[in-house]
């Protein structure tokens, strides 16, 4: 299971399946929070993530087409655009510092 020590996350990429609407809400959420620690955020369509990213956030349901597009990133499945426990999660991990684990 790949992970990420949260210093090392220079890149968090929200995939989705047009990369359109709900990622770039996300994306901008995430901007904001993360703007202190000086990463880069951005939103893409689930089958063109970027080779240089750190971690991927996707939809469960797009989770098989990220892990094939995005082999041994981190990737953080979530259910909900807004409010997921899993992106809190990686939120508070990275603010705090630790380990990433997809």
């Amino acid at each position: 299971m790949p992970s990420i020590e949260s210093k090392d996350i220079h890149k968090i990429v929200v995939a989705c399946d047009a990369g359109m609407g709900s990622s770039v809400m996300l994306a901008s959420q995430l901007r904001k929070q993360l703007k202190a620690q000086n990463i880069h955020v951005e939103h893409t369509p689930v089958n063109t993530i970027p080779a240089d990213a750190d971690v991927v956030l996707c939809h469960a349901g797009l989770a098989d087409r990220a892990r094939a597009g995005a082999p041994g990133k981190v990737l953080i499945p979530f259910q909900v655009f807004i409010g997921d426990p899993a992106v809190t999660k990686l939120l508070s991990t990275i603010k705090t510092g630790g380990t990433v684990n997809a």
